[in-house]
């Protein structure tokens, strides 16, 4: 069933319109991703599809009686709000405690919150479960989600995840989270230049697919040029090729990176940076450190002994206030241990990128807080001027001219890197760096990462980026030391989910849950054992297979004409005759991947 149309909508703020003549609807059981470049259009297409926001041009509609739910960036509640009114209104407690949606929802999102705490006064992070909980408790036809893992640590996205997917809710998702929109989206839509793009699949599928689409506009572009572009032109006219389901492009798009090689040489990496910072970078030896004081004094690490060496690429994982800035800011030296010591390498040039933006002169021009620090830096094998790197993170032409004053928190937290990245330094600290970035951006700022010679330790709960530029994980698990995860980002959600690891202790004077709350009881993984399909439905199968095997024959068959067309591109006849067999083999190869869709439809 139709939830909701958009027919030929525009919205401007400006000269530059956001949404130019967009049409396109959301289905029941649709769960589509959002992505582009900040300040492209995806919270206004968010605000316009929830009509939160009214098109200058163009309509939109919702069916009858649509329970809609939205999540905006900013979180508002009433003045005097608690969890408890936030979230479960009136309703008794023993109303609320037998319904188990609330239940996982107040266990996965708000479980070390009292229901009676005022909002007022809370962090971030705080207020931004309370306002998922507040989303997810009621039923829903559609969720509506602008950036919902902000201020989310790692377990929380992983809990996300988890309950978008189980629920089965129509879903319109916006962030720049690449794991979690794999895990909970099937279809992307790409907001650019005023268009919305559309694309079958999650991030991974859409990379695949814009990928491929970049190879063909590549292909068609170079034949365009040559001499008997005319004849080509010809060639070309006729129906545009169907889409499908990116089923049959799985063998394409994995021709398109059969030649890409590791996105980092890690021996040639290390051996630059050992020749760059020598044996020790850092040597942690029986280190305590405490937070606080009086009541409230916290012990984070006790005993703690860990080392660094060069070229490791580390990821720092822990739940908040596990003590994941505190040790960084022990090995920057702006934290003094209690006990233990320190020893830093002598070669050690280091730079810590913090949560907080640095203080810089609002009148100074972008370009020129950048040159300040260094003109050109080689990165890789390769050398870079500050314009070329500032326009690879996203600062075109006049924009790097731009007072810093007028700049945007994304746009600052962009300049900050590159700013940390001029003083080519060979350590680098990075708290929660991908806060405020584009999807556009953090693959910029990964490749020159990937080329980046040196000791890297990042924090981060965007765990696509932790996994992307790490080669190891370590945790912080509330027992006053680093604990090695051979398995990575899973085995510290396992762990935390078996209860191996204590949670860090509270400080004294903290408020305690009023009412205990128990998540509903865990369901069993999916994988398991499947029943065995019936006859009709293994003759359908077998069906399928066949119908692919006859299209990846017919795939074969159009990719040696085309060949053929390029080699007898001056033979008027010869072009003629190909051009008849490619329209045949086109035609059967969409009759093909109809049947096959249908098919696969009833099979399910």
């Amino acid at each position: 069933m139709n939830l909701i149309n958009l027919e030929n909508v525009a919205k401007s703020y400006g000269p530059k319109p956001l949404l130019d003549a967009v049409s396109l609807g959301l289905d029941e059981g649709d769960r589509v991703g959002v992505v582009g470049r900040n300040g492209g259009g995806k919270s206004t297409l968010v605000s316009v599809v929830a009509r939160e926001t009214e098109p200058d041009s163009g309509r939109v509609t919702h069916t009858r009686g649509l329970r809609l739910g939205l999540l905006s960036q900013r979180d508002e509640f009433p003045e005097g709000a608690t969890v408890r009114s936030v979230v479960l209104g009136d309703r008794a407690e023993h109303e609320w405690a037998g319904d188990v949606r609330a239940r996982d929802v107040l266990g996965g999102l708000v479980p070390d919150l009292d229901l009676d705490a005022p909002l007022a006064g809370m962090s971030g992070g705080e207020r931004r479960r309370v306002a998922l909980a507040r989303l997810l408790v009621p039923d829903s036809d559609l969720l509506l989600l602008d950036e919902p893992t902000n201020h989310l640590d790692i377990e929380a996205i992983a809990w996300l995840a988890r309950h978008l997917k189980d629920r089965g809710t129509a879903l319109l998702v916006v962030t720049h989270d690449r794991w979690f929109l794999d895990e909970v989206t099937e279809r992307t839509w790409e907001v650019v230049d005023g268009r919305v793009e559309r694309y079958e699949g999650g991030y991974s599928a859409y990379v695949l697919a814009k990928a491929e689409r970049s190879r063909i506009a590549a292909a068609t572009e170079a034949k365009r040029q040559n001499l008997l572009r005319k004849e080509l032109a010809w060639l070309r006219r006729g129906p545009q090729a169907r889409t499908s389901k990116p089923k049959f492009r799985v063998d394409a798009a994995q021709a398109l990176i059969a030649d890409e090689p590791p996105p980092r040489d890690a021996v040639e990496l290390t051996r630059f940076a050992t020749a760059r910072l020598g044996k020790t970078v850092y040597d942690v030896e029986d280190v305590t450190v405490a937070v606080g004081e009086g009541d409230t004094r916290r012990t984070l690490f006790d005993g703690m002994t860990w080392r660094i060496g060069p070229g490791d690429r580390i990821g720092l994982v822990g739940v908040n206030g596990s003590g994941k800035s505190t040790l960084l800011r022990l090995l920057d030296g702006s934290v003094a241990p209690l006990a233990g010591k320190v020893v830093r390498g002598k070669t050690v040039q280091l730079a810590h990128l913090s949560q907080n933006l640095e203080d810089l002169d609002p009148a100074r021009r972008v370009l020129e807080s950048v040159e300040e620090i260094r003109r050109r830096i080689t990165v890789g094998k390769r050398e870079w001027t500050a314009s070329q790197l500032l326009e690879r993170l996203g600062f075109q032409g006049d924009r790097q001219w731009t007072p810093i004053g007028d700049l945007s928190g994304g746009e600052r937290r962009r300049l900050q890197i590159l700013r940390l990245l001029m003083g080519e330094p060979n350590v680098l600290l990075l708290d929660e760096p991908t806060n405020d970035l584009d999807i556009e951006t953090l693959t910029e700022v990964e490749d020159l990462l990937d080329g980046w010679p040196g000791t890297l330790l990042v924090v981060s709960h965007d765990r696509y980026f932790l996994e992307r530029i790490t080669d190891h994980v370590v945790a912080l698990l509330g027992d006053g030391r680093v604990s090695m995860l051979p398995g990575g980002v899973d085995e510290y959600l396992e762990r935390r989910a078996a209860g191996d690891a204590p949670k860090p202790a509270r400080s004294a004077g903290a408020a305690t849950p009023a009412a205990k709350v128990a998540p509903a009881a865990a369901k069993p993984k999916a994988g398991g054992a499947k029943p065995k399909a019936g006859g009709q439905d293994w003759k359908a199968r077998k069906e399928l297979d066949r119908l692919e095997r006859r299209l990846e024959k017919l795939t074969g068959q159009e990719a040696a004409l085309h060949e053929q067309l390029a080699a007898h591109a001056t033979d008027y006849t010869k072009l003629q005759e190909l051009d008849a067999r490619l329209k045949d083999v086109q035609a059967e190869a969409a009759a093909v991947e109809e049947e096959w869709l249908m098919l696969a439809e009833d099979v399910g």
